[in-house]
């Protein structure tokens, strides 16, 4: 009996010992996965706050960098105007023409010489106290827009001198009149402008209607308005204050 029963003995046993084996086994296992698992957690904890921290750093290069161009556009803004400041011309204003006193002692003749500032050219001008305003002899009239105001740009013409570019006038439109023409019905509807003229010892501002006048003898007429309270006109006498005007 005893002998059957030893192998069975020795068998559990055998069990037994196969177990707890195995049991440690599983649990150095478990422990060595664990302790793997703990090490990966610490080293991306690890790296996540090393990203933070790069993170960090670069916003603080960013925010460095946006302070540095906002510094320099400031620079560069100061170094503009210090430039402009020093290249800016000095600009020394023209006398302001000055006007004659108004006096009847001033005696014109029928036809005299007179300047047009605007482009320092002399032209033979008619001087008709039968005429209430003056007008000149103007060609290639071309109506434009400046900052918001009607402007004209003309030539004018005495039938010899050139017309080129340099002689361009432009100035100011005032308004403008309609003129019945003497030979007909027809209304011709003339564009107003004011110009320093000068005229012997005369320096005025006088207003002139555009209009051809190709057929008349005198590309400039200056009419009563001009010579209201100035002077009065000799129809027996030509070109008075020609060699004044020189």
């Amino acid at each position: 009996m005893l002998t059957r029963l030893t192998p069975v003995v020795a068998l559990v046993l055998l069990s037994g010992c196969a177990l707890t084996k195995g049991e440690q086994y599983h649990n150095e296992t478990l422990a060595a996965i664990q302790a793997s698992e703990s090490n990966f957690s610490n080293k991306m904890e690890s790296l996540s706050l090393q990203i933070n921290n790069q993170n960090d750093y670069i916003e603080s290069l960013e925010a460095q960098i946006d302070t540095l161009d906002r510094e320099l556009a400031t620079f560069k803004d100061e170094i503009m105007a210090e430039v402009k400041i020093k290249n800016k011309p000095v600009v020394i204003p023209a006398p302001a023409p000055v006007k004659a006193t108004p006096t009847h002692q001033i005696v014109l003749g029928e036809v005299e010489k007179v300047t047009i500032d605007a482009i320092k050219q002399s032209f033979d001008a008619r001087v008709d106290t039968g005429a209430a305003t003056s007008s000149l002899n103007a060609v290639d009239i071309e109506e434009f827009e400046r900052n918001g105001k009607n402007w004209v740009r003309f030539h004018l013409s005495d039938g010899e001198t050139p017309l080129t570019d340099e002689n361009w006038i432009e100035s100011p439109i005032l308004r403008y009149v309609k003129i019945r023409q003497s030979t007909n019905e027809e209304v011709e509807r003339r564009a107003v402008i004011e110009l320093w003229v000068k005229l012997g010892k005369l320096h005025e501002k006088a207003q002139f209607t555009l209009a051809d006048r190709s057929q008349m003898s005198h590309p400039v007429l200056l009419g009563r308005e001009f010579i209201r309270d100035i002077a009065v006109v000799d129809v027996s006498k030509k070109y008075i204050h020609t060699d004044v005007q020189k």
